[in-house]
């Protein structure tokens, strides 16, 4: 067996961080099919070593007394499995940053007299002398505003956007670097460039600005070590100096304007600031930074005469240009676009973000132009004052979190493997240091529920533990005394729409995904305060026991909505925020289980139990009809088990496919309605209904958006409508993940890899296989190893392939077969082909007709033929009036006035298509 590197917290590079008992995690390879760890021993500096009698590989606690402030340690660990003890891992390395206040020599520095709002950005430097003989060196460093460090020339790290965005008031973030071969024995200049950032730049669309101060400024500390043992200490205080830059304007929404000229330097004086260092902490999780660059893949002609690229993907970053032979004085302007609206760029949806980059060049034989202090969202730009530009000369450099990929799915249908790679992509774009909502227009906010909507996928692709770990300490810092949770985390609007069902769940939810997904019960119990006091304040605000009255979002961006008002949605907001409590309830009486809290178990137990009934009384008929009668209601009611009986369960169901079949399986749902719909058909053994929403390509659907060209998921079902114009809403964005939460059931349903116990300690594989799909498999890197699942279908066999990783086990259902428990290893079976149909049987109903994925489409086009409505989607809903009749009934009832025979004709047609003969002859 072969045991890896020791992995601290959730740290992929441990440097810098700031747990001084860090959590300790491996996984091992290639063990013996009856390997099971007994116990493990940890090895500190090569010396001390402790042995832990426990199968736990995953987050155990640190055996050592606690590290200090900028202490290292070098750890190994082998495990036994009974008597037999692996080899030593390769050692691993952490580093610790600064803990606490006292740490800090350096102070918040702030230019005296430039760098004020509106200024060109402020450089702030300091030139120190050092001794030869230096050993190491460490720069923490952070701001008020972005930060972009250079010492001697050579930028500091490869981090972007630092220190990111934090709930500055509660936390602020720092970075430590590694700058030992950055200096030099004598002379070394050390300078910051400060940029507004999300500090004091604009948030949110009403061209708010400095939210969070009006001053810009920087606190660092460098330290540098010598052999002796020995430490100088250079910290940001009034020796420090500034001066203007060359950036004269930048901002997050509006892009950076730079003028490359030598400027004169007026050096201004720093002021020093008394600021609270106690709101310092190190990062949690990976940094933004560059994560890929993408070559232009065509360079055009606009017809206004423009210079037009397109890079053939929609991504969030910045354009890098390469000009050769630039004069002083000359301007080149970079518009940043997602689509393209008669054949330019469009602009309109970005609302008052110009994202417009812009240089004032300066002589020079090369020049590489690229913005520090900005970014966004775009596939196309365009650029003018580049007589001549070559694809070669211009590309898109990518930013994001430097989340570790963790999560992989593909099938035979080529749009839903699209549709699955644009969900990265999009989650790439969007978690940028905070989950935001969309990366281009003036927004680009923490909206918290399209945040919980979309975490179990998120988990699931991506290694997001640190990630969520600062987000949730952002909300639990954000959250009123009241418990109620702001709709945006950070939260700079301090808005009053605070109690809102299905964003403030976040506080739940996104821990309880999280624990689930890697096993944190230590996230959990630190949590578990916020998640208590969101109840709380939403069991406050109930009536009858049920939720009402207050500000509602409500099943958002419901395709029935009209564009210029997303409010307007056809379920009761009412009923959903009564569902989420009932929700968020249980998941507090789950997680004070986990954590050992029997009373508080009991008590939101209680009242999951009581809002339950109360949904029943308020909402739910003796059939089952649930208020509102929409398939979002019903898929909430059906998923957090709201309907008492199950012969209103039943109703309930039959509803639910009914409602669908009168859409024509287009997308009903807004934002809440649509990640629980495809789980509720799934548990009511309709996955067959689940697939014909999920496949389905007129919109609104999922793949729609893929038949149009997109590359990442649209906030808008119809975002870009049939003809390729742009929805004429204003809230228009065409890189949104929240619709994409769809793609956690096909990793857990369509290739059938779930998670069963916290951290995939246990796996439940369990694939459901659709006629349409000839093979499909996902793959996950789970804290234990890498987990997958794979199965094809020919020859009228269905064959399964599975890997469990060791310290894992698997519970293996597959149709038609007995349950299986296994072990670590690779694992095939070979069942019978559920897809394979007996017959071809013939349709009792035309509820059975519109459920044939085959047949339904064939019986539709001669309807509409025959003048049943205007398209497919009409011509369901007038057949789904009549869902009891037999098919060749279908059209004497939907044409009752035939005054020229239509019906006949079309219920010969009908009546052939359905045997498989040939139309008859006019």
């Amino acid at each position: 067996m072969i045991v890896s590197q020791v992995r601290f917290e959730h740290h992929d590079r441990p440097f810098g961080i700031g747990t001084p008992s860090p959590r300790l995690s491996w996984q091992v390879r290639d063990a013996d099919p009856d390997w099971a760890q007994t116990a493990y021993e940890v090895e500190l500096d090569g010396a001390a070593t402790v042995r832990v009698d426990s199968a736990e590989q995953v987050l155990v606690p640190w055996p050592f007394p606690p590290l200090t402030a900028r202490g290292t340690a070098t750890v190994r660990v082998r495990v036994a499995s009974g008597p037999e003890w692996s080899e030593w891992a390769e050692p691993s390395t952490v580093e610790l940053g600064l803990l606490g206040p006292e740490d800090w020599t350096g102070r918040f520095v702030s230019p005296h007299g430039i760098g004020g709002v509106g200024e060109p950005a402020p450089v702030l430097s300091r030139t120190v002398t050092l001794r030869p003989g230096i050993a190491r060196a460490r720069l923490y460093v952070t701001a008020h505003g972005l930060y972009d460090a250079t010492l001697n020339g050579q930028r500091v790290g490869d981090q972007v956007l630092t220190p990111g965005w934090t709930s500055y008031p509660h936390r602020l973030r720092y970075q430590t670097f590694d700058v030992t071969d950055l200096l030099v024995a004598g002379e070394n200049r050390l300078e910051v460039l400060l940029g507004n950032g999300w500090y004091r730049g604009r948030l949110g669309w009403f061209d708010d600005r400095a939210l969070y101060g009006t001053r810009l400024a920087l606190l660092a500390q460098l330290e540098v070590g010598y052999p002796d043992g020995s430490v100088e200490v250079v910290g940001t205080d009034e020796r420090w100096s500034a001066h203007e830059s060359g950036v004269l304007a930048d901002d997050l929404y509006d892009g950076q304007r730079t003028d490359l000229r030598p400027r004169p330097s007026i050096v201004d004086t720093v002021e020093v600031l008394d600021e609270d260092l106690g709101r310092l902490v190190a990062p949690d999780g990976p940094p933004v930074r560059v994560t890929e660059v993408v070559a232009a893949v065509r360079v055009w002609t606009a017809p206004s005469g423009r210079t037009l690229v397109d890079f053939g993907q929609n991504v969030v970053g910045v354009v890098r240009l390469r000009l050769r032979d630039t004069r002083a004085g000359e301007e080149v302007t970079v518009r940043h676009a997602e689509v393209l609206d008669g054949g330019e760029v469009c602009v309109r949806t970005l609302r008052s973000a110009k994202a417009v980059d812009s240089y004032v060049l300066a002589d020079a034989a090369e020049a590489v132009l690229e913005p520090a202090l900005t970014f966004h969202g775009f596939r196309y730009a365009e650029v003018t004052g580049v007589p001549g530009l070559a694809a070669a000369d211009v590309e898109a450099v990518v930013f994001g979190s430097d989340l570790r990929r963790t999560g992989w799915f593909s099938c035979s249908d080529p749009d839903l493997t699209r549709f699955h790679e644009n969900v990265v992509w999009t989650m790439r774009g969007n978690f940028l240091d905070v989950p935001t909502d969309c990366p281009q227009r003036d927004e680009r906010l923490g909206w918290a529920g399209d945040c919980q909507l979309f975490a179990p996928s998120a988990c699931f692709l991506f290694d997001t533990a640190g990630f969520f770990t600062s987000w949730l300490a952002d909300l639990a810092a954000d959250q009123y005394p009241d418990g109620a949770v702001p709709c945006t985390v950070p939260d700079p609007l301090r808005s009053d729409k605070t109690s809102v069902a299905g964003w403030g769940d976040a506080a739940t939810v996104v821990p309880w995904t999280v624990y689930q997904r890697f096993g944190d019960t230590g996230l959990l119990a630190r949590q578990f305060a916020s998640m208590r006091a969101w109840v709380d304040n939403i069991a406050a605000r109930t009536t009858d026991g049920v939720v009402a009255g207050g500000f509602q979002f409500g099943d958002w961006l419901d395709p029935t909505a009209p564009p210029d008002n997303p409010l307007a949605a056809t379920s009761d907001p009412e009923v959903l925020a009564t569902a989420y409590l009932v929700r968020s309830a249980d998941l507090v009486a789950a997680a004070a289980r986990e954590l050992g809290h029997d009373a508080d178990a009991g008590r939101y137990a209680a009242l999951a139990a009581r809002t339950r009934a109360a949904f029943a009384r308020a909402y739910v008929t003796g059939a089952g009809r649930v208020l509102s009668d929409t398939p979002s209601v019903y898929a909430l009611a059906l998923s957090w088990d709201l309907l008492p009986t199950d012969g209103q369960r039943e109703h309930a169901v039959r509803r639910l496919a009914d409602l669908l079949r009168v859409n024509g399986y287009r997308i009903s749902t807004g934002l809440l309605g649509t990640p629980v719909l495809t789980d509720a058909l799934t548990a009511a053994g309709r996955a067959d209904l689940a697939y014909r929403l999920l496949l389905q390509r007129e919109c609104p659907s999922w793949l729609y958006s893929v038949t149009m060209g997109a590359t990442t998921v649209w906030e808008r079902w119809d975002s870009m409508l049939p003809d390729g114009s742009i929805n004429p809403g204003e809230m228009t964005s065409f890189n949104h993940y929240a619709l994409g939460a769809v793609a956690d059931w096909l990793h857990r349903t369509v290739a059938g890899l779930a998670p069963a116990a916290p951290g995939y300690r246990e796996i439940t594989v369990a694939p459901v296989p659709h006629a349409a799909l000839t093979h499909a498999s996902a793959r996950h890197d789970t804290p234990y190893g890498e987990a997958s699942v794979a199965w094809r279908r020919a020859d009228g066999l269905l064959t399964v392939d599975v890997v469990v990783p060791p310290g894992a086990r698997a519970s293996v259902q597959l149709p038609g077969a007995e349950r299986v428990d296994v072990r670590h290893g690779r694992h095939t079976w070979t069942v019978a082909d559920p897809c394979v149909a007996a017959n071809g049987g013939s349709l009792a109903s035309v509820r059975e007709l519109i459920d044939s994925a085959d047949r339904w489409p064939v019986a539709a086009e001669i309807l509409v033929r025959h003048g049943v409505g205007r398209d497919l989607a009409e011509a369901a809903r007038q057949s789904a009036r009549h869902l009891g009749v037999a098919p060749a009934d279908l059209p004497a009832a939907v044409l009752y006035k035939d005054f020229d025979g239509r019906g006949e004709k079309a219920r010969q047609e009908l009546d052939a298509a359905l045997r498989g003969e040939p139309a008859p002859r006019p």
